[in-house]
């Protein structure tokens, strides 16, 4: 069973992967030492952004100034573009708004004949047409109009012009660079895409590990019972080659997990097998066979299922899973399961037990999650907290202790557990504070730097104050 715990793991290594490799809107800055093409393509370039926001009905100027298209309001045909919203969600933009410094009045004529042109463009048609648009859709779609509407429009052109710095070179170098930068947002969709289909694989494959460390001992048994067949059929095989105890190979519980419905049911469609792991097997039964715990059993007389099912839940528990062999083994065979099989181990060990309690063979193995509230609540976490994360991110700010932590040196590990168990706090009204605070203490304390935890539980605590203060925490 995948519980919360793992979850909230899981959760927090895709978002520290994602929030690593996203490409969002790269605001270019303006080169420090350029050619006047150079320096006049990035002050167009900026006004080129700013024309796309109001041609989408937001606001680019300051004041009791009106845009060129204040007028349209909620008729608007191009309102509710996620482009226009992510660049007026910039903060680069937005600086530039409020110092009241954009040229972007200059360009008041081009947007209103532009936004007639655009609203009758077969492209935007097109696009009106889609019956589920993508953001790349939609990026291809401005990017389209950049270069056959906006660039040539004559009235943008005369507004370009009339700047003094007006190159030509740089004036087709800022339509490059728009086009870029929109092209660079488009990848943060694939990449938040790909984050979020790897978290649902990385639980997949928890659960798929919980299978593979079941059918572990089935193949540990197949390897000795192999070898005592080699040894009865040697040159010159002994007594006790001829008559071995076979106590350990016909064990109740490795029949019963071989034979289990479930089990073969799932194996049939995920690979659990540990066939071609010759050497990690070889290894792990010299391991067990030098422990006392192989001695006793293979002394011990009374044999039921559930001595059997408790020998290997020992054995497991104290001999295999600790070993450095399974582990280098589980790194060679998935990327996530090193970090799975503490909790995936524990409900293996959880699964044998009932075994043995109830006496049942057909013991019903543990579903992949507990309900359907756990199985939406790896997408739901992440969904939150990568919505919310500049939000939540200035709360962390809020309340770190500049003599003691930099806001700006804080490792990246830190802000993506906080940014985490933030939404969690705030989304997931069922979840106990305490619980997600020790949660996301103790994931500080495995994952981050030696001082995570304490700081984790410091910035957490001062931050679930605050938004009991302000009604954002009622429970």
């Amino acid at each position: 069973m995948i519980n919360r715990i793992l979850i909230r793991i899981k959760v927090v290594q895709m978002l520290y992967s994602y929030l690593l490799t996203r490409s969002e809107f790269r605001i270019v800055t303006a080169p420090e030492k350029a050619t006047a093409d150079a320096r006049y393509a990035h002050s167009l370039y900026l006004n080129l952004l700013l024309l796309i926001e109001e041609l989408a009905g937001y606001k680019v100027v300051t004041g009791d100034n009106r845009g060129a298209l204040d007028s349209l309001g909620s008729t608007n045909m191009l309102s509710g573009s996620a482009v226009a919203k992510a660049l007026a969600s910039d903060s680069d933009l937005r600086e530039i708004i409020v110092s009241g410094k954009s040229g972007i009045g200059e360009f008041d004529d081009a947007a209103k004949r532009l936004y007639v042109k655009i609203t009758q463009s077969a492209v935007y048609t097109d696009f009106r047409r889609k019956r589920k648009v993508q953001l790349a859709d939609e990026v291809k779609m401005w990017d389209v109009l950049l270069s056959t509407v906006i660039m040539k429009e004559p009235l943008m052109q005369e507004a370009a012009r009339r700047n003094s710095d007006y190159t030509l070179a740089g004036y087709n170098l800022a339509f490059r660079m728009v086009s870029d930068t929109l092209n660079n947002f488009s990848d943060t969709t694939t990449a938040l895409r790909n984050a979020e289909s790897s978290l649902e694989a990385s639980l997949d494959k928890a659960y798929e590990l919980y299978h593979s460390l079941l059918m572990l001992p089935v193949y540990i048994t197949r390897l000795e019972s192999e070898r005592i067949e080699d040894a009865k059929a040697k040159y010159c095989p002994t007594p006790e080659d001829l008559n071995p105890n076979m106590r350990f190979v016909d064990n109740r519980f490795v029949q019963a997990i071989e034979e289990h419905p479930e089990m073969q049911e799932y194996a049939s469609k995920h690979d659990v097998s540990w066939e071609s792991e010759y050497y990690l097997l070889k290894k792990l039964l010299e391991l067990i066979k030098e422990s006392e715990y192989y001695k006793a059993y293979m002394e011990n007389e009374n044999s039921t299922l559930a001595s059997d099912c408790e020998f290997w839940r020992t054995i497991l528990k104290n001999v295999v899973f600790p070993s450095d062999t399974l582990a280098e083994a589980l790194e060679s065979k998935s990327i996530y399961w090193n970090d799975d099989l503490a909790v995936m181990g524990t409900f293996v060990l959880k699964t044998i037990r009932q075994m043995a309690t109830t006496g049942n063979r057909e013991t019903a193995l543990l579903p992949k999650y507990k309900d359907e509230v756990d199985a939406r609540f790896g997408k739901e976490l992440f969904e939150g907290a990568v919505a919310n994360r500049e939000e939540y991110r200035s709360y962390i700010d809020r309340f770190i202790n500049g003599s003691q932590w930099d806001p700006e040196r804080l490792a990246l590990m830190d802000i993506v557990i906080l940014i985490t168990a933030i939404t969690e706090l705030i989304n997931f009204p069922s979840i106990p504070v305490p619980v997600t605070m020790n949660e996301y203490v103790e994931i500080a304390n495995y994952y981050s730097s030696p001082r995570s935890g304490q700081f984790i539980n410091g910035v957490l605590y001062n931050i679930a104050n605050y938004l009991k203060e302000e009604g954002k925490l009622t429970k």
